[in-house]
């Protein structure tokens, strides 16, 4: 053993964590840039309509083309990440999403090519969903798999981490575009956040490339106890785990699309604030749940990760109710305080669910397991809840009671689902002790 591998090992685990954060916050700004987007300007570019709310449907929609390709994504990317390494996987997936977000960029209108631009944009998405299908589960494993014993909440915390400070940093590109004259935003100042991709994919390929491959994994390689099925001995041996953790994903997931892309859009059209006035407003919250997340992963181990998130989803079932309350006033502070408090309770369960849900499924299948589960959830409560929420606020215009609620249910179902893995673990825990006991007689 050389003297250099000690202290090579030794740095491992915060180089892992710290890919894993540079990495995913590459792969959410490409994705969040599409988000805002898709509330400021696709609709207009890309599906003219005299009724701007079938423009805007019609651009969510594409919106959530995205979150159906990513269970493909979790199905590719999991059968590759628990077949041939985490590491590989992980590198195919920031070159599609780099690659893919620059082509949006350059991508004509729809008054330049006609229908072959929605197509185009569509395809393009699907490529993005894919990409971020694949991302989200090998970063987790890379930073948890990689951490000291006892510190996978928190290592695994680092992938979640990287949602927010993609979100800032788009928020900083639109900032700066949205402060151009209409005619120049919606020409090209909006594909300048997009181009800049291209500078984030090198820098995000060279980090990774300093991180060497999972030790759990590499472990399992070398004893030859890779699967030659992940995904089928998923559905063979854990199905009801997957529904479960599918389940306890959703507020995570919906949530971060309700307070940050539905609420552009709600906002700009049916409380009259200024694009600018929410994007700021969103800007200081993102900043908020950067800040609060280490802390909330950092507690999570001390209270024991189901305890934490079950608290975190009662809190956050309680949240939308003063968010819109405060909204509604079309007030700066005020407006950050409502969507604060109701993305700090999202945002602390989001942070510690990565963690939690890594660590009910064995090595060999791991990666396959909590893609699909994250991915699925994806598809139905990130890729539906904007068109939800849409949908909700043109039924029943000037309330937003009915959109409270909806929200609401979304915590409740994570926190039902988190309820029953805790009393699973626990059942399975008291009857592996058992089994013990009798053993040991």
């Amino acid at each position: 053993m050389s003297p250099t591998q000690p202290a090579d090992a030794t740095r491992q685990p915060v180089r892992a964590a710290a890919a894993a954060f540079i990495g995913t916050m590459i792969e959410w700004y490409d994705f969040y840039i599409y988000a805002t987007a898709a509330a400021l300007v696709f609709g207009e570019l890309y599906f003219p309509s005299e009724d701007r709310f079938v423009s805007t449907m019609a651009s969510f929609a594409t919106f959530a083309v995205g979150f159906f390709a990513r269970p493909l994504g979790g199905l590719i990317f999991g059968h590759l990440g628990d077949r041939i390494g985490r590491k590989k996987a992980l590198m195919t997936t920031l070159m599609m999403m780099g690659v893919a977000t620059v082509c949006v960029g350059l991508l004509p209108s729809y008054a330049s090519v006609g229908m072959l631009a929605p197509v185009l944009l569509i395809v393009l998405r699907v490529v993005q969903g894919i990409a971020v299908g694949g991302e989200w589960g090998g970063a987790v494993l890379m930073a948890g798999e990689h951490a000291p014993q006892g510190r996978r909440t928190f290592f695994a915390s680092f992938a979640q981490l990287g949602s927010p400070a993609g979100l800032i940093l788009s928020l900083l590109a639109f900032r700066a575009v949205t402060s151009l004259d209409k005619a120049a935003f919606l020409s090209w100042g909006w594909r300048l956040p997009f181009l800049v991709s291209s500078v984030l994919l090198v820098v995000g390929i060279v980090i990774r490339l300093g991180v060497n491959e999972s030790p759990e994994f590499a472990q399992l390689k070398d004893q030859r106890r890779t699967v030659k099925l992940p995904v089928a001995e998923v559905f063979r041996s854990a199905w009801g785990l997957v529904l479960l953790c599918i389940g306890a994903n959703t507020i995570g997931i919906a949530g971060v699309y309700f307070t940050n892309t539905f609420m552009i859009a709600y906002t700009t059209q049916y409380v009259g604030i200024t694009r600018s006035m929410i994007l700021d407003c969103l800007f200081v919250v993102a900043i908020i749940q950067f800040l609060s997340q280490p802390v909330a992963a950092w507690l999570a181990e001390r209270m024991g990760g189901a305890r934490f998130l079950k608290w975190a989803a009662m809190a956050a079932m309680l949240s939308p109710y003063p968010m819109f309350a405060l909204v509604e006033s079309g007030r700066v502070v005020p407006m950050v305080i409502g969507i604060a408090l109701a993305v700090v309770c999202m945002a602390s369960f989001y942070s510690v669910i990565a963690g939690f849900v890594s660590g009910v499924f064995p090595t060999r299948v791991r990666y396959s397991a909590i893609s699909l589960s994250y991915q699925v959830c994806g598809a139905v409560a990130g890729g539906l809840t904007p068109l939800v929420g849409t949908w909700l606020a043109h039924r029943y215009a000037g309330q937003w009671w009915p959109l409270a609620v909806f929200y609401t249910c979304l915590a409740g179902v994570s926190f039902l689902c988190i309820v029953a893995l805790d009393a699973r673990r626990a059942a399975q825990a008291h009857d592996g002790a058992a089994a013990g006991a009798v053993s040991s007689r």
